[in-house]
């Protein structure tokens, strides 16, 4: 397999499509459309070693549960349950991303930050985008009043038992990260 050409067909602050002329293992050429985040995908710079994004799996520690969010998220039309998460600014560390997003998106304060993983990969098939989870402990009351306009984020706080019930309805959209650590958290009561 060998990347050969690569056209760029859209040029926007947040997501680019590109066409990807490739050959394939039978030296057959062929063709592909990923979206990036980048100015160039990732197949030709070769740079995989940082995440576009952050999702953070909040745990609040006085109230011995999981924090999620309900976000309106357009591509759906609807909400969808997940983690707080957030593309990642220039010059920021992935915790440094993980404080700032979680408490734009919640209004809760980090007290400790667990552990957090490499970039991993969700929907190859279709883009280059990467993310790190960062596992972290936080306080605070929940509050709306830092999301941008652009945001409708309701914060819950779910014990193991509201976990199963969320993953079990059939009527709600969850994110596959949340819904699979939503259902760890269900059956083992931690994180």
């Amino acid at each position: 397999m060998e990347i050969k050409k690569v056209k760029k067909l859209s040029d926007f602050r947040h997501l680019n499509l590109f066409e990807i002329e490739y050959v394939d293992m039978h030296q057959k050429e062929r063709t592909w459309q990923l979206a990036s985040r980048m100015s160039e995908p990732k197949c030709v710079t070769g740079d995989f070693s940082k995440p576009d994004a952050v999702v953070i799996v909040p745990f609040h520690t006085k109230k011995n549960k999981l924090v999620i969010i309900k976000e309106f998220r357009v591509p759906l039309g609807d909400y969808q349950y997940g983690f707080p998460a957030g593309l990642m600014d220039e010059g920021e560390t992935i915790e440094q991303t993980a404080i700032r997003e979680l408490h734009e998106e919640t209004g809760l304060t980090v007290t400790q930050i667990k552990k957090s993983t490499l970039p991993a990969f969700s929907t190859s098939g279709l883009t280059d985008e990467s993310v790190s989870m960062v596992y972290v402990e936080c306080e605070g009351t929940p509050t709306n009043i830092h999301n941008e306009s652009s945001e409708d984020i309701t914060t819950l706080m779910v014990s193991p038992s509201e976990a199963e019930t969320i993953c079990q309805n059939p009527q709600l959209k969850i994110d596959i990260k949340t819904s699979l650590i939503l259902s760890f958290f269900a059956e083992m009561k931690k994180i």
